[in-house]
């Protein structure tokens, strides 16, 4: 009869949905017909009729939910309560539940949870153990359970499930642990090799231009993480742009398994001999997987992106190209790339539009001056610039990571530079903005910046490279521009700042500086034109691509051509702004079919008419 009761009151409870007048009402009935009983007396009945239910194929989920929420606001002050409340976790994470006098076990098929349990309800020691080894302390778990934070301990619990949770039968998930405990231990050898530092934060240079940037070594509490790329923090730091939505958040890769529809073989032992041999570029010479014990399973390790990164169509090919493992393409959504880095910037949604496709950006910089970007929808919508969000990467062999992370820090590159103009901030009809710019793309790893000169009544582009982290140049085009210091000077700003706006206000400190002077004989193209008005000339453009494209270029050229003043950048300034950053020519390590540059500036007639 109480049973039935209490099953009855909390199927209510749950139905109405915790409203609170209803629930006040529905308790007091409860305490006044069973004042004798206890709420721990109630809750143990109803734990143990939930334990044999008639049909245990359809639990009762309204009894399920209606006991979870009654212990969510029962105050946890007895052991009895505590062990409650923990076995009411592992079941939302489909643990199992043990208890021996005062330490209660949370069991999984590779690890399990180990808390030994105070008189008063308190914990007093955590411990994990995975399958065969030692149960470990653990200080993340332990911390949430003193405190009795138990959403805070029921989320890590879920990523430690996560951590173990292998696919596969028994026997599978027992050979998929071993093996990417032997692939930990392969990365934990690549990482301790001696190579030579090229940025002067030891922590931005391991993650940067690590073999595999920064390994985090896996415990029994957390698992295996690769750092590989963060922004520039040194200079002019992001409160500085009052760029709110350009956070300086560590790229990582948390190290795993997860289950292949097609069989691979995965090492049993490491395939680094001893001692390691190493090659021309200081890695280690690997042995193959034929030549390694090996198993075949239907799993591959996997580099799970935290966050995960937007990527161009080419670069995904790239990834199953360095790996020979296909990346699943049945959830993957294209888009243009700035669309994907819109989205995922916080507040994107509130930008107002044109032609539903063209977005224009407002970026506050220091000294009150507001710069304006657009990204026009149509030209980023070319099908070879499509990319979509890849949140893991397949692979089976340790030999693979490196080359994996540089094309992932590649594509990182690329995105910062772009949400650096991408912000939540968007132009209205009321906006007030001192520069306007307009984005294209050129190539899959290259794209132009369009704007007004300050010195002169005309437009100038400057083209971004990106071949690499590492590996970005600007050149600068215009009527009368021809100093190839300052595109090297400009090259060394975007490579330390990785930021657009920062290098566009340092290009129009400088322009603005210009006097009339004598072109450089660096563009020939230019003084051609002056010399023949009547006759368009045309230059050989070739970008870091490969890409050699002809530039045919208009009649109308000024009379006068101008050059920076003092007619070259200092290289003393070069120096002091970035010592450590060689600004030697880059070469390309992904090459890709050629693409025409700056198509869309030729008129009908040939002429670069945008740029006079």
């Amino acid at each position: 009869m109480l049973f039935r009761f209490v099953v009855e009151t909390l199927c209510q409870i749950s139905k109405s949905d915790f409203q609170e007048p209803v629930m006040k009402s529905i308790i007091s009935g409860l305490h006044l017909k069973f004042a004798e009983k206890t709420w721990n007396e109630t809750f143990q009945l109803v734990r143990r009729c939930m334990d044999k239910p008639k049909d245990e194929s359809k639990p009762c989920q309204p009894l399920a939910r209606s006991l979870e929420r009654l212990q969510e606001v029962v105050t946890v002050s007895s052991m009895n309560t505590m062990r409650s409340r923990l076995e009411m976790i592992a079941k939302q994470q489909g643990m199992g539940f043990h208890i021996t006098e005062a330490t209660c076990y949370l069991t999984a098929d590779l690890f399990y949870l180990e808390v030994v349990l105070l008189p008063c309800g308190g914990a007093k020691e955590v411990k994990v153990a995975p399958h065969g080894g030692f149960p470990v302390p653990s200080e993340s778990l332990l911390q949430p359970l003193r405190s009795k934070h138990f959403a805070e301990f029921s989320g890590k619990l879920a990523g430690l499930y996560t951590q173990y949770n292998i696919p596969g039968d028994n026997e599978s998930k027992l050979k998929l642990f071993a093996s990417l405990q032997c692939l930990g231990k392969d990365l934990q050898q690549i990482s301790h090799l001696q190579r030579l530092p090229k940025d002067s934060d030891p922590q931005a240079d391991m993650i940067n231009n690590g073999r595999i940037g920064c390994l985090i070594a896996g415990k029994e509490d957390s698992p295996m993480k690769i750092q590989f790329f963060i922004p520039p923090t040194d200079g002019m730091k992001t409160s500085d742009l009052q760029m709110t939505d350009t956070e300086m958040v560590v790229q990582a890769a948390q190290v795993t398994v997860g289950a292949s529809d097609v069989t691979h073989m995965l090492q049993m032992a490491s395939v680094i001999p001893q001692p390691p041999q190493l090659d021309a570029h200081g890695y280690p010479v690997f042995l193959t997987l034929s030549e390694a014990p090996h198993e075949a399973l239907p799993a591959c390790f996997l580099l799970k992106l935290q966050p995960a990164i937007p990527m161009m169509l080419s670069f995904v090919k790239k990834l199953s190209h360095i790996t020979d493992v296909a990346i699943p393409d049945v959830d993957l959504q294209w888009a243009p790339l700035p669309k994907l880095l819109m989205r995922r910037s916080r507040a994107n949604s509130n930008g107002e539009t044109l032609d539903e496709q063209d977005i224009i950006f407002t970026v506050p910089l220091p000294g009150g001056v507001m710069h304006s970007y657009i990204l026009p929808g149509d030209a980023w919508e070319v099908p070879a610039l499509r990319g979509t969000v890849v949140d893991s990467v397949p692979f089976t062999h340790p030999a693979r990571v490196p080359a994996l992370l540089d094309l992932l820090r590649h594509q990182c590159a690329i995105n910062t530079l772009l949400r650096s103009c991408i912000t939540s901030q968007c132009a209205g009809t009321d906006s007030a903005c001192d520069l306007h710019f307009e984005v294209l793309p050129e190539s899959e790893t290259s794209f132009s910046v369009t704007f007004h000169r300050p010195d002169a009544d005309s437009l100038a582009v400057l083209l971004v490279n990106v071949s690499g982290l590492h590996q970005i140049t600007c050149t600068l085009f215009g009527a009368g521009i021809g100093d190839a210091s300052l595109d090297e000077y400009l090259s060394t700003v975007m490579k330390r700042f990785m930021s657009i706006p920062v290098t566009l206000r340092t290009l129009y400190s400088k322009l603005e500086k210009i006097t009339p002077a004598p072109l450089s004989p660096s563009r020939p193209a230019t003084t051609e034109a002056e010399n023949d008005h009547s006759a368009p000339s045309s230059t050989a453009v070739n970008d870091t691509n490969g890409a050699l494209t002809t530039l045919s270029q208009s009649a109308a050229v000024p009379e006068c051509s101008f050059s920076v003043s003092g007619s070259s950048v200092d290289k003393s300034e070069l120096s002091e702004l970035l010592p450590e950053i060689n600004t030697s020519p880059a070469v390309n390590p992904y090459p890709f079919d050629p693409v025409g540059v700056y198509s869309h500036w030729m008129t009908n007639s040939g002429q670069l008419s945008e740029l006079i």
